[in-house]
């Protein structure tokens, strides 16, 4: 399965280009799911009467409610004991956060289907990229506050209650946290599939280049691939209209330099001269259908102890700035801190037993030394030199 996530600045015409996307394929045969949260009725038409395409559209105030009534449910006893109100399902409103919930469930149930193709249309970013980063950050917070391995020991918990004096977590807690996890794990597996990619859609321009870049690193930081750049809303370079003269100029400039970035992968769409309503409309923007995934993204480390006597991990961030990046060592974590984005990663098993030497960003790519701990690094028998070991890595 192939499923294409699709973001960019706000305005920039994402959603257009989602349904364009989803339209196109499913008229080249192939059957595909458009997931989108869109409000504005922009989908409206393309899935009427659209052979192999099938649209979503997200209900996130319907699953927030049912959400909170199965847990009051659950917790009955609990708010009887406590003399607490019960809550009405017509009272209740979406809360902050439950369009973001809403979305990830509706990734986990697109990878238990049978399309072809699914296109996503994620918010805004950098919203987009707090929506990815969730599962990865939420399994975590679970892990450390609900050790799964403290389940197992259910059948001391009211003996080490007493001997601590306090009560000790019940079982529903740890069952409602191994559902979730595996509900986290379902939707960060889609994200972090082989067929996954992202595809940023951005109005040629100051503020447009500006915007990708920044997505970009952030994309680079999560670990997720950009297949592709749809450059919307693109001026015809041919206008005789003076008027256009100096915004198609500028276009042409920021067109330029993405197509030294991206080469094959920018994909320019035409401005209608129009707002694009239907079938038609999405049709004439020609996007072309999805081809295969490119390349998994690779962190690699590199083996330099012969020569410097360091190993280096090599992270891309394409698009940092030196003066904007942070590392944090945390045990068997770095926090690795990008401009807005920030991502916490287990070092691969051969770095554990280093230090941090120092880090330098070169070409779009974070370069991280580690130098061997004399008390960790083993020793071949005799000779005292260290052994690299598996320094092979990829994405975290």
């Amino acid at each position: 399965m192939r499923t294409l996530l699709l973001t960019g600045p706000g305005g920039s015409g994402r959603t257009t280009v989602a349904a364009a996307t989803a339209l196109s394929a499913a008229r080249g045969g192939h059957r595909t799911l458009l997931i989108s949260a869109d409000r504005a009725g922009t989908l409206g038409a393309v899935g009427a009467d659209q052979a192999n395409l099938t649209v979503r559209g997200l209900a996130p105030g319907d699953e927030f409610r049912d959400d909170l009534l199965a847990l009051q449910n659950r917790a009955s006893s609990a708010l009887d004991l406590l003399g607490a109100g019960r809550l009405e399902g017509e009272e209740l409103t979406p809360l902050p956060g439950s369009d973001e919930l809403a979305l990830l469930r509706a990734l986990r149930d697109a990878g238990q289907s049978a399309y072809d193709i699914v296109v996503v249309d994620l918010p805004p970013a950098p919203r987009a990229l707090a929506v990815l980063a969730l599962p990865e950050q939420l399994r975590r917070y679970l892990r450390r506050l609900l050790p799964p391995e403290r389940q197992a020991a259910r059948a001391l918990r009211p003996m080490l209650g007493r001997i601590a004096g306090v009560p000790m977590p019940s079982a529903w807690l740890y069952e409602t946290a191994a559902r979730w996890d595996t509900e986290l794990a379902a939707a960060q597996a889609v994200i972090e599939a082989p067929g996954t990619t992202v595809r940023l859609v951005a109005e040629p321009g100051p503020a447009g280049a500006d915007a990708v870049r920044a997505t970009a690193t952030g994309l680079a930081l999560q670990g997720l691939r950009t297949d592709a750049l749809h450059a919307n809303r693109v001026l015809p370079a041919d206008s005789a209209d003076t008027w256009f003269a100096g915004l198609i100029a500028q276009q042409r400039k920021t067109l330029d330099a993405w197509q030294e970035t991206y080469g094959e992968g920018l994909l320019p769409l035409p401005h209608l001269g129009r707002d694009p309503r239907g079938a038609d409309d999405l049709a004439a923007l020609a996007v072309p259908v999805p081809a295969g995934a490119p390349e998994p993204v690779r962190w690699p480390v590199v083996d330099a102890l012969a020569d410097d006597g360091v190993l280096v991990w090599r992270i891309p961030l394409p698009g940092a700035v030196r003066e904007e990046l942070g590392l944090i060592r945390r045990g068997d974590e770095l926090v690795v801190t990008a401009g807005p984005f920030r991502r916490m990663v287990t070092l691969p098993s051969v770095l554990r037993r280093c230090t941090v030497a120092g880090a330098g960003l070169r070409e779009g790519e974070l370069r991280v030394r580690f130098a061997p701990d004399p008390d960790l690094w083993p020793r071949t028998g005799g000779t005292g030199n260290r052994r690299s070991g598996n320094v092979e890595g990829t994405n975290p």
